[in-house]
């Protein structure tokens, strides 16, 4: 995983990647959480517009992570 962001005790994983363009770069970004088997959210971000969300891990386009009060 790239970032481990932490505001108020809150902890979330982030992974960055251009884009999710083949399966390969999707195999590989998601599995960069394969060890990881607490609670805290975690996240790829990218440019795609496509939602790419699997379990439990939330794919968010880049523009809607900056542009976001929540992050």
């Amino acid at each position: 995983m790239d970032f481990v962001a932490t505001k108020n005790k809150d902890f979330k994983y982030i992974q960055v990647c251009y884009k999710l363009a083949s399966e390969e770069t999707k195999q590989r970004e998601f599995e960069a959480y394969k060890g990881i088997n607490d609670s805290y959210p975690k996240y790829i971000i990218s440019l795609d517009d496509e939602d790419y969300s699997k379990d439990g891990i939330q794919h968010v386009n880049i523009f809607d992570f900056l542009l976001n009060d929540d992050f």
